[in-house]
């Protein structure tokens, strides 16, 4: 099987490529810097400029399913531009690899596309699985809608498409588990407001698995890619805290002090959705780390 990747070079990304090619896959990559084009028997990269609507069209040669990563980081202060950014990365990458197969001769059978929690409105009482029908009307809930449309227009195509409503990824090589770490570990850690807001997140190694698990199976429509076991603010700090065995003694940041930090960004820290992954359960994905304790057993050496 040969898979193209965009965001290839990202977190989730680099986890998949290395699954892919540890089981002889082949992979094909896109990359807006030509000084990380590398070339090998089986992992080939492509140059591409969404802003600019270039693309290498040799990248879809031979391409049996395509995974749709890239996008411009939600952990940067949301300025006017970079709002702009934030969708522009995820749409027009998304038109250009559209136009390239409408109007190129190739064999993809299936598009997969990152999507986000971020869709599903906050709420202490609602549970979140597949289904839901509600849509937040933040800015962040905008940018999904706007992320799936352009991810469902391969529809038009015959191409199967699926895409990944993923939570927070824990992982040791970065994101934001490691920052939640760091002031606990030197002591100066606590929750965030009261503590009380659900966290839906999965391990990166799961989150790897599971887009390779979707192409395996073929399966299609929207899949909750989140850990079956959520946790609130409060109860991931203490766990924290326990495997780096350091007390908690501060009181909880409030919501406006990180708000004066982050700016509108720091919703993010305050985001309260218990999402359920139905459809994996259904499908029969199994989880390696379906819980924290496993997770941070894991992560936390």
């Amino acid at each position: 099987m040969k898979v193209l990747i965009t965001g290839a070079t990202g977190l989730i990304g680099h986890q998949l490529t290395e699954l892919l090619l540890k089981d002889n896959h082949e992979v094909n990559y896109l990359t807006t810097s030509p000084l990380k084009i590398k070339n090998t028997n089986n992992y080939n990269g492509f140059y591409w400029n969404p802003q600019e609507s270039k693309i290498d069209d040799n990248c879809i040669h031979g391409v049996d399913a395509i995974i749709h990563l890239a996008g411009a980081s939600i952990s940067k202060r949301w300025t006017k531009a970079y709002k702009q950014e934030l969708i522009e990365s995820r749409v027009l990458s998304a038109n250009l690899l559209f136009s390239l197969l409408k109007k190129t001769p190739n064999h993809v059978k299936h598009f997969i596309s990152a999507s986000g929690t971020a869709i599903y409105p906050d709420s202490y009482s609602n549970i979140y699985e597949e289904q839901s029908t509600q849509i937040d009307t933040t800015f962040l809930g905008h940018v999904v809608v706007k992320w799936e449309e352009s991810a469902d227009q391969f529809k038009l195509l015959n191409i199967p498409v699926t895409k990944l409503r993923t939570g927070v990824v824990f992982s040791e090589k970065g994101g934001a588990l490691l920052e939640m770490i760091k002031p606990i570990k030197m002591y100066v850690g606590s929750g965030f407001g009261s503590g009380k807001q659900i966290q839906s997140w999965i391990h990166l190694q799961d989150i790897a698995n599971l887009y390779y698990f979707v192409i395996q199976n073929k399966s299609e429509g929207i899949i909750n890619a989140v850990a079956p076991n959520c946790i609130s603010n409060q109860e991931l700090t203490i766990a924290i805290a326990k495997h780096l065995k350091r007390p908690l003694f501060l009181p909880n940041i409030p919501q406006w002090f990180m708000k004066l930090i982050l700016g509108e960004m720091h919703i993010l820290l305050f985001n309260n959705k218990k999402i359920l992954p139905k459809r994996a359960t259904q499908l029969n994905f199994q989880f390696q780390f379906p819980t924290i304790e496993q997770a941070l057993n894991n992560i936390i050496k």
